[in-house]
């Protein structure tokens, strides 16, 4: 589903991002992930699970997956289609086996594998100026063209904020002074956490 280009009103900047999910919600989120990598990997149904209303929300979400520092796949859904939990069980899924620039997971990996899981806000309008770089993510869009970069890969490259939309435009594949004319530029923003040792998302696909 592609992101809306409406006139919604745009992303407010708070000062500070408050968790919204519990280290204990946090924690079967991630337990969620690595079960249903080491089920596809061991061709077994995936083990029931308790969830809850709140983690039965539609929400979009990325997951990341490491093996030995190194990142192994990086998939999501930018737009809120499935509740979190669904979510995160085929982003990790899709991020194990799915990401084009790796070969899948192997079983001997699974037991080393670190996640990382970014929950996003709701994807909205913004201007170029009221970028926040570290507090947003963006999807930059023209056509049938559309790039997206998380909020962390910004600051993993040391990169300011007209660098940051030159770069989403590449990852769209549009020139990267696109957003200065006729691309639709949208934002978000995420809650990031991980295994002990996960890096951050560099960036997704």
């Amino acid at each position: 589903m592609p992101p809306s280009s409406d006139t919604s009103p745009k992303l407010s900047n708070p000062p500070e991002l408050q968790p919204e999910y519990t280290p204990e919600e946090r924690s079967s989120l991630l337990q969620l992930a690595h079960e249903a990598i080491l089920a596809t990997l061991e061709g077994r149904p995936q083990r029931p699970f308790t969830t809850s209303s709140h983690l039965s929300e539609l929400r979009g979400a990325f997951t990341t997956v490491y093996f030995n520092g190194q990142l192994r796949g990086c998939v999501g859904y930018p737009i809120a289609v499935l509740p979190l939990d669904r979510t995160v069980i085929e982003t990790a899924q899709s991020a194990a086996f799915d990401d084009p620039r790796f070969v899948p997971v192997t079983l001997s990996e699974a037991q080393s594998l670190l996640v990382s899981i970014s929950v996003l806000s709701p994807v909205m309008p913004i201007c170029a100026d009221d970028i926040v770089v570290g507090r947003h993510g963006l999807i930059v869009s023209r056509g049938s063209y559309r790039g997206l970069l998380l909020p962390q890969v910004p600051v993993e490259h040391g990169w300011d904020r007209i660098t940051f939309l030159e770069q989403t435009c590449r990852k769209a594949g549009l020139p990267a002074d696109a957003w200065k004319s006729d691309a639709t530029i949208e934002a978000f923003t995420a809650e990031v956490f991980g295994d002990t040792g996960a890096r951050t998302p560099e960036r997704a696909p």
